[in-house]
């Protein structure tokens, strides 16, 4: 990624590891409490139905074939020779992947980060799907290899984290940090810039109260993405429909999308505005913060809004030549 001023994913691993490490996305086959009906049935409103896992392995193998599968994945993409000569993080991505009982939990990264190949097992999940029982275990296979665990906290603030239906408050984020990093673990988290409604103050709030915390270790940044099977997916179809229907709208159809989008509240309509947003974030990141991400992927088949988050290149290249 090669941020000026600041430490990339890629180059902090090459530094630690002495060699570039690739991720492979594997699914533990957990749900999540806003899915299976204790918070929610849908999950956050910009969740789809993939649970955020839309690139990861299929949740029916096991973790050692779904690392095998994403090694040939990778291999492909990369023309590799030799994929057992790479290193690899096991990313478990898909939905809330501590929300088991903590057995079934030790049983599946125990199979993941004793793999040879793998030499970071990162976790995704949720702040209030920690129990101490859980960062025990966490802490016990941290001292086999590195482990990561990612929070998603999206916006620290509350009438924003009602809307999305995140399903907790600040103060359980702030306890979920304060356990980790008692343990030793190192603490990844989510943000989400341009959420419904939130102002570009709003957004830059959320990244100082991330740079305020010396207990982070790690920041992943991305444009929210409007999915289809999701019910913001829903929200914005709602709208483009209204759009469409007044009169003379013919007249500006390459704005439809931008007018749908603000009126669902969205404050991000163009590439140039995130660019400049993401710039001002990384103005309040402290240096020793990694950069994990700047901006996400989505797939292109199911994503309505807004298309221009497809282009990363044009992004990443915008920040290294500032």
């Amino acid at each position: 990624m090669n941020i000026p001023g600041h430490i990339d994913v890629n180059t902090y691993l090459k530094n630690r590891f002495g060699h570039k490490v690739y991720k492979l996305a594997l699914s533990s086959g957990c749900s999540c409490p806003n899915r299976d009906g204790l918070l929610g049935s849908r999950g956050c409103i910009f969740c789809s139905r993939g649970g955020s896992g839309d690139f990861a392995a299929p949740a029916d193998m096991s973790v050692k074939e779904q690392i095998d599968f994403g090694k040939k994945l990778l291999a492909n993409k990369l023309k590799a020779t030799d994929i057992n000569e790479l290193s690899y993080i096991a990313y478990f991505q898909s939905f809330t992947n501590t929300y088991a009982p903590v057995e079934k939990l030790k049983a599946l990264f125990t199979e993941a980060i004793t793999q040879e190949e793998i030499s970071i097992l990162s976790i995704a999940t949720r702040p209030d799907c920690l129990s101490d029982e859980c960062i025990e275990m966490l802490s016990k296979l941290n001292k086999i290899k590195p482990v990561w665990v990612e929070l998603g906290l999206q916006t620290i603030h509350e009438e924003t984290a009602e809307y999305i239906k995140r399903g907790y408050r600040l103060e359980v984020f702030e306890d979920a940090v304060s356990r980790l990093h008692k343990a030793g673990i190192e603490i990844i988290v989510h943000i989400i810039l341009g959420l419904p409604g939130e102002s570009e103050e709003m957004m830059l709030d959320t990244v100082k109260y991330i740079a305020a915390n010396k207990k982070i270790s790690g920041i992943k940044l991305q444009l929210l993405h409007v999915l289809e099977d999701s019910e913001l997916g829903d929200l914005y179809s709602e709208q483009l429909a209204k759009v469409k229907s007044i009169p003379l709208i013919e007249q500006k159809e390459r704005q439809i999308p931008m007018i749908a989008a603000k009126m669902l509240g969205l404050q991000i309509t163009n590439i140039d505005q995130y660019i400049s947003i993401i710039k001002k974030c990384l103005q309040i990141l402290p240096k020793d913060i990694i950069i994990h991400r700047l901006t996400g992927d989505a797939p292109r088949k199911s994503l309505l809004y807004p298309l221009f988050s497809s282009d990363k290149k044009r992004i990443l290249n915008a920040i290294k030549t500032d």
